[in-house]
């Protein structure tokens, strides 16, 4: 029984059922570069007093051994997940060198891309496989687009949540079922909204000119008097050709109707050929190239702005864990690195993110046709180029809208979700970080991305001065504030222990690396 949102809201908002929306999970995986206070990328490895990349819990490598990536485990308030985050980064912060921790998505000045080392996990066979992998992305995208950061926010429902909306709704099916497919409702609906989040929280309308250097675009960039690109009236570049898309494959048909589907059209992607791939080669003079020369190397590869996500065990893909156990969480990865936060990401954010994603959730959802899909993504793809632009008209349905409109009847719809979670969690704070994104809708000028242009083009400042004063700023005050939910003997402990299992790992290995390919994508 599907009932409509308004009647949703009243049946949470029910004693029974509304302490299930005041224990909302939360993690956040935050990338950043390591750079030097003049601006370039630091040509150091990555630190062994930061532990093994490989297996240290909280601090590890994205693409780079410069792009350091910070993980929180799953916590319950939108303060302790930040308060995390802080801790992470100040033991960071201590144990480097006079680095700085770059406070921005697109990436500092790169005098040469093929400087750019691949992060390095170990001798052992799984610790290749991943350089390996990041070698693949280097030969098919180019390292530019792979020191790019964001931030990837990772939430779920409560088990108590569920089994509520099932009694709402009256019904009978697994509860791991269930919440597969709520889940899954709960993806179609971001994939129709997801604009609202680069609109909201973009903050790469401008890029150094070293990025584009051999890098066609058909984009019309403009140039300010310092040298850097823009767009006029862009949110996120990083959301944009220029990042994170991958045009192999934007023929892939990978629907989010349901469970199965989803991991039948991962599945094909993992095994269908790339003709263009495969002109890169497997081995070329005895080094490995890329994993293969199909589509999508491994699932991780998918490049998409939410995943559904299950915990995987030692061992086990991301497609077996979801196909064992039914979605866990969802990975929201549209989120740029926010420049005006120290962590890159706020607690005014998290909370917003919270409300969206219960919009997302009890919102009527149909099935997306491909059809659909393909409008959504195209609004996403005219949103991060010129989000601010009064023309600008998205396509709702069968109808045009500009964002004034359609965002104002989202928050419209959001306002009472948002005092339902005020209610579950005895505050008000839902309601006032609703009502200043909304703000935003009606005047784009106090957009992040805005802001940024205004500085840049405007008042016609150094991006690359403005993001090393923020980053230098960052780390003094990161520094001089006290551990909050870690502590230092935590960090050094996690340090010496994460080198001890990637020697475990290495010691373990039986199977020379050829093989363990073999066995892998058996």
């Amino acid at each position: 029984m599907t009932l409509s949102l308004n009647e949703y809201i009243a049946a949470f908002a029910q004693e029974k059922h509304i302490t299930s929306l005041s224990q909302f999970g939360r993690g956040i995986e935050r990338e950043a570069l390591r750079v030097l206070p003049q601006g370039r990328l630091s040509d150091r490895p990555h630190s062994e007093r930061l532990g093994a990349a490989l297996t240290h819990p909280n601090i590890t490598t994205d693409y780079s051994e410069t792009l350091l990536e910070f993980i929180t485990p799953v916590s319950h308030r939108p303060e302790t997940a930040i308060a995390q985050l802080e801790d992470v980064q100040k033991f960071t912060l201590s144990q480097l060198e006079g680095e700085l921790l770059w406070p921005m998505s697109m990436p500092c000045f790169v005098e040469d891309d093929d400087k750019i080392p691949l992060a390095q996990f170990g001798k052992s066979n799984i610790g290749k496989m991943k350089t390996v992998y990041r070698q693949g992305l280097k030969n098919r995208y180019g390292s530019m687009m792979q020191v790019i950061s964001g931030i990837h926010f990772n939430f779920s429902f409560p088990k108590s949540f569920f089994q509520s909306l099932q009694t709402i709704e009256q019904n009978t099916d697994t509860l791991d079922e269930y919440i597969s497919d709520k889940y899954f409702a709960l993806l179609r609906n971001y994939k129709r909204f997801c604009w609202l989040i680069p609109y909201l929280y973009g903050s790469s309308p401008a890029i150094c000119g070293s990025f584009l250097k051999n890098k066609p675009t058909d984009l019309p960039f403009k140039k300010t008097d310092k040298g850097y690109m823009y767009l006029e009236y862009a949110t996120s570049l990083r959301m944009s050709d220029l990042g994170y898309t991958n045009s192999e494959q934007s023929s892939l048909q990978i629907c989010y109707n349901n469970l199965s589907g989803y991991l039948d059209g991962v599945r094909s992607a993992i095994n269908l050929p790339s003709k263009k791939f495969e002109k890169i080669g497997l081995k070329v003079d005895g080094k490995y190239q890329q994993l293969n020369s199909n589509v999508l190397q491994i699932e991780n590869e998918l490049y998409a702005p939410v995943r559904p996500k299950c915990v995987a065990k030692a061992g086990e893909k991301p497609s077996q864990a979801l196909k064992n156990r039914g979605v866990e969480y969802i990975e929201v990865r549209a989120l740029d690195v926010n420049p005006f936060s120290a962590t890159g990401i706020n607690v005014e954010q998290i909370r917003f993110l919270d409300t969206f994603l219960t919009f997302c959730m009890l919102e009527d959802s149909p099935i997306l046709s491909c059809e659909e899909q393909g409008i959504s993504e195209d609004n996403m793809d005219a949103i991060v180029v010129r989000g601010r632009d009064p023309k600008l008209l998205l396509r709702d349905h069968e109808e045009d809208k500009s964002v004034q409109q359609w965002g104002g009847e989202i928050f419209t719809k959001m306002a009472d979700i948002a005092a339902l979670l005020d209610q579950a969690n005895d505050t008000e704070l839902y309601r006032k970080v609703l009502a200043a994104e909304a703000a935003k809708i009606h005047d784009s000028s106090l957009t992040p991305s805005a802001q940024i242009l205004t500085n840049v083009v405007k008042n016609n400042q150094s991006l690359t001065k403005s993001a090393l004063s923020k980053a230098t700023d960052y780390r003094q005050q990161l520094l001089a504030q006290d551990y909050q939910e870690f502590s230092d003997e935590y960090f050094k402990n996690s340090v010496a222990e994460s080198l001890q299992k990637q020697s475990e790992i290495e010691r373990s290995d039986t199977l020379d690396f050829d093989a363990f390919l073999q066995d892998y994508f058996s």
